[in-house]
């Protein structure tokens, strides 16, 4: 969404290509678990008296909709990457699969996952936890227009912003950075989380060679 209010900036589809390509040169393997708030939130829509299932379903297609998008710009770049979708839209990108995941990654293509996890109920945070431990990640980036985990909403003067926090403090404080069953789920198989700006200059790269971004999620 960038600097819009809605739908797909390509300013800011063409910043996050260049970062990626970059880390990418540098012999990093990524994927992108990619959501579809910027278009359509089914949480909302479900507020407002859509049954959850289908407003659910809607969001799902949104994601395959900034995936094109994204990968779009990767094009323009010439980086190598491939769509790959929880739900079934063969024409558009490939069906999930974990070996080809890993395949694709050891050479060199970038990975796109949308369609969150396929299920409703379940959100893109709860897909990009999945798929960290499937392609067995080292590390899982919560990329947002915020620098961190704050103690409340950051838009008050007197917010603290965390540098390190365990994941049973964000659970306990109920900090909102990711749903529960996300950190839940990376506190069970001890995956450290990175929360940080993907808007900030070189904060993904900073993030991804270990430097001090943002707020690390781990156990204390």
């Amino acid at each position: 969404m960038g600097q819009q209010k809605f739908g797909v900036d390509s300013a800011a589809c063409d910043k996050i290509a260049r970062e990626v390509s970059e880390l990418c040169k540098a012999g990093v393997q990524i994927g992108i678990v990619i959501g579809g708030g910027n278009i359509f939130r089914g949480i909302k829509a479900h507020q407002s008296g859509m049954a959850r299932t289908p407003a659910d379903h809607i969001g799902m297609l949104a994601t395959l909709i900034n995936g094109i998008s994204l990968q779009q710009a990767f094009e323009k770049i010439q980086l190598e990457s491939r769509i790959m979708s929880a739900i079934s839209c063969d024409t558009m990108a490939e069906p999930y699969s974990w070996k080809k995941a890993l395949t694709y990654l050891k050479n060199g293509s970038v990975l796109i996952f949308v369609g969150g996890t396929g299920n409703p109920y379940f959100t893109t945070d709860s897909a990009a936890a999945l798929r960290a431990f499937e392609i067995q990640a080292e590390v899982l980036i919560k990329a947002t227009k915020v620098d961190g985990i704050y103690n409340k909403d950051p838009i008050h003067p007197d917010a603290i912003k965390y540098d390190r926090v365990s994941y049973s403090e964000v659970l306990a404080k109920q900090l909102n950075v990711m749903d529960a069953a996300a950190i839940a789920l990376c506190r069970e198989n001890r995956l450290p989380i990175r929360v940080m700006n993907i808007f900030s200059d070189q904060t993904l790269k900073k993030a991804v060679f270990g430097e001090n971004v943002g707020t690390l999620v781990e156990e204390t």
